[in-house]
C-alpha cells in the first residue's frame, strides 16, 4: 500500500530538495528551536535544548558505555572524561579545582576555545541577566564560590569575583565554596557549556551587556560539533558539520530538523523513508513502526517518568493519609498499559532507577482499593465524604498538547479515585499555562507530569532540583514540598566525598520523600526513537536530546 502524505507536507519536503554527495538527514521534530539561550525563556523546552547542545561542548562528560538489548547505546553515569577541559586536579584544602584545557579547539567563528572563555561563561551565569537563572542555579549546585541566593537581593554583587580564575591561556581554577561531589556532574549540564566569548561581546550592547537577545533569537557562538546553517522560525532548523570540531569532523554533514507536529504526519513519512529519524510519537504508533520495511524504532528506560503532582500548599494535600489513599487507588499496570502500550514500568520510589545512587525504598504503594478506602476514612474522609468542601483541588491538570498520551491516563486515574469516593475532574491547559503555574506560580493543586528529568542524572543533584525546600536551593519544588530532616541530609550528603558515609544520607533521603510521597510516582517510561535503519549511533543522553556527532549513516 503506498503512503499519501499531505499535500502541504511534501511541498515542505520539496524544498529541503533531492539527496546531494554530502551526507545529510531529516529529522522530524514537533518544534524547532524557538530560542537558543539556556538562560532564556525558552530554554527548557527540549527542543530549544537540541539545537544548543549540538551547538555547543561541554568542559567534562560521561564515558560511553555499551547499546542496551535495543541496540541504545548509553552512558557511564559513574566516569567521567575530559572534554574541553583535557584534564583536572582537585585541591581539598583550598576547595580548588584546577582544570587543564584542551589546546587547538576552535569555535564556528574560528576563534580559539582558551581560558577566557571559560571565565566569560560563567560571569554571564553569575549576572542572572537572563530570564532564567538556569546557568546560576548549575552552577549552585557544584557550590562555586558566590553562586548564592544572595545574587537575587537587590543591589547584589553579581560579579564573578575570584571564584573562577585564569591562570594561563589555558589552565583555569575554579574554587568552591565547600566540598562537594556534584561538581563534575554540574559541569556536563548544558545549561554552563562555555561561550565563544570573542563572537558574544561583538554582539553585546548597553541594554544587553550579555547579548542574551542575540543567543536567543540568532545563533550560539560555541565550540561545538555542528554550526548553525539556517533558522526559519516555527519551520526549519538547520545544521552543518563543524569542519574544525576537535574530535574530528562529524560523519554526517547536513542535520535539517523540520517542524511537524502531527505524530501521525511524522510517523507516515518515516515510513514511506522520506525522512531518517523521529521521537515523541504515542506508543502504539511507535510499534507500528516496528514492522516497517527500512525502520527501526528502539529505545531505554532512562530519565523520563510519569507522576502525580499533589501541591503541599492546597488542603485538603497537606493531609498525608489523603495521599497515600491516592496512592493506593492508583492502576498502575492499567496505566502503563493503556498510556505507552507496555512501553512502561512501575515508578518504584521518586527517582528513575538510571540515576546515580538510585536505591529502591521498602516503602512501596500498590494498587489496592480497599486499602486507599480505609485510608480516606482515616484522613477523615469516609467515602470521600467532606472532599466536596474542595472543588478547585480536585481537577487534574495535564499538557493539552500531549493528549494523544496523558488524555487517557487521566480518565484511567479519574475512573479509578472516583471508585473510591475521590472526586476527579479533568483539567487539561496549553503547556505554556501549566508550565507558568507549575513552574512560577507553583499553584497547580493537582497535576500529572510527564516532562520532569533530573539533567544531572544523580539522586543527590535531583534532590535539589525537587525535593529540597528553596531555602536549601530547589528550582523545580512545583509542590511545595518541605521537610526539614530531606534538607538536613541533603546538606550533609552533598558536603560528604566519602562514598562509604554518604550512601547511607542518600538512602535514608529517598525512603523519606517516597513514605512523605513528594509525588505519587505512576511509571518510569521508554525513551524511545525511530529511524531508518542505515542511521547507526543513537546513543541516550540525560537530557534526552539526540547528540547529532554520535551518528553515521551506513550504505
Amino acid at each position: 500500500m503506498k503512503t499519501l502524505l499531505p499535500i502541504g507536507f511534501v511541498v515542505a519536503l520539496a524544498a529541503w530538495g533531492p539527496a546531494r554527495a554530502e551526507t545529510q538527514i531529516l529529522f522530524l521534530t514537533e518544534d524547532v528551536p524557538a530560542g537558543l539561550d539556556m538562560d532564556g525563556p525558552t530554554g527548557s523546552t527540549n527542543t530549544s535544548q537540541t539545537g544548543f547542545i549540538n551547538m555547543s561542548e561541554p568542559l567534562v562528560y560521561y564515558a560511553y558505555g555499551p547499546a542496551n538489548e535495543e541496540g541504545v547505546r548509553t552512558l557511564d553515569l559513574g566516569k567521567f572524561e575530559g572534554r574541553l577541559a583535557e584534564s583536572w586536579e582537585f585541591d581539598p584544602e583550598s576547595l580548588t579545582w584546577t582544570m587543564h584545557l584542551r589546546h587547538g579547539v576552535k569555535s564556528c567563528a574560528g576563534n580559539e576555545f582558551t581560558a577566557a572563555d571559560v571565565v566569560y561563561s560563567f560571569a554571564r551565569a553569575k549576572s542572572v541577566s537572563g530570564q532564567a537563572p538556569t546557568g546560576w542555579f548549575v552552577a549552585s549546585i557544584g557550590s562555586i564560590a558566590g553562586f548564592t541566593r544572595d545574587v537575587f537581593k537587590p543591589g547584589a554583587d553579581r560579579s564573578l569575583g575570584d571564584a573562577v580564575t585564569k591562570v594561563d591561556d589555558y589552565t583555569v581554577k575554579i574554587r568552591q565554596s565547600q566540598p562537594n561531589r556534584l561538581f563534575l556532574t554540574t559541569l556536563s549540564i548544558y545549561a554552563d557549556y562555555p561561550y565563544d566569548s570573542v563572537e558574544m561581546k561583538k554582539h553585546a550592547t548597553e541594554q544587553d551587556p550579555w547579548s542574551h537577545v542575540y543567543v536567543n533569537t540568532q545563533n550560539v557562538p560555541s565550540f561545538g560539533a555542528y554550526c548553525l546553517e539556517r533558522w526559519v522560525r516555527d519551520d526549519e532548523f538547520v545544521l552543518r558539520a563543524n569542519p574544525a570540531y576537535y574530535r574530528g569532523k562529524p560523519a554526517i554533514d547536513r542535520i535539517v530538523i523540520k517542524k511537524v507536529p502531527q505524530t501521525a504526519n511524522r510517523t507516515m513519512t518515516l515510513r514511506s523513508l522520506q525522512a531518517d529519524l523521529t521521537q515523541r510519537l504515542t506508543t502504539r504508533e511507535y510499534n507500528g513502526l516496528r514492522t516497517a520495511s527500512g525502520v527501526t524504532v528502539a529505545g531505554i528506560y532512562g530519565n523520563e517518568v510519569l507522576s502525580v503532582g499533589l501541591n503541599f500548599k492546597t488542603p485538603p494535600f497537606d493531609n498525608p493519609k489523603l495521599r497515600q489513599a491516592i496512592a493506593y487507588a492508583i492502576p498502575y499496570e492499567q496505566i502503563a498499559r493503556v498510556g505507552y502500550a507496555g512501553a512502561a514500568r512501575k515508578m518504584e520510589g521518586q527517582y528513575p532507577r538510571v540515576e546515580h545512587d538510585y536505591m529502591r525504598p521498602a516503602t512501596q504503594y500498590a494498587t489496592d482499593p480497599a486499602k486507599a478506602k480505609a485510608l480516606l476514612a482515616e484522613a477523615g474522609f469516609p467515602d470521600g465524604k467532606g472532599l466536596e468542601k474542595y472543588p478547585d483541588s480536585f481537577r487534574l491538570a495535564y499538557t493539552a498538547e500531549r493528549e494523544a498520551t496523558l488524555g487517557p491516563i487521566a480518565t484511567v486515574i479519574q475512573s479509578a479515585l472516583r471508585d473510591v469516593g475521590i472526586p476527579i475532574e479533568l483539567d487539561p491547559m496549553p503547556q505554556t499555562q501549566i508550565s507558568d503555574r507549575r513552574l512560577v506560580k507553583k499553584d497547580l493543586p493537582m497535576a500529572l507530569n510527564d516532562i520532569e528529568k533530573a539533567v544531572g542524572p544523580d539522586v543527590t543533584y535531583a534532590t535539589q532540583l525537587y525535593f529540597v525546600s528553596p531555602a536549601v536551593g530547589a528550582l523545580n519544588n512545583f509542590v511545595n514540598y518541605n521537610n526539614p530532616e530531606v534538607d538536613r541530609l541533603f546538606r550533609e550528603a552533598l558536603a560528604e566525598l566519602d562514598d562509604a558515609k554518604r550512601t547511607p544520607m542518600v538512602r535514608q533521603i529517598q525512603e523519606i520523600v517516597q513514605q512523605d510521597l513528594a509525588w505519587v510516582p505512576l511509571a518510569e517510561t521508554k525513551t524511545e526513537y525511530a529511524f531508518r535503519s542505515n542511521l547507526k549511533g543513537i546513543t541516550w543522553h540525560p537530557e534526552n536530546s539526540v547528540h547529532f556527532i554520535d551518528l553515521s549513516l551506513q550504505n
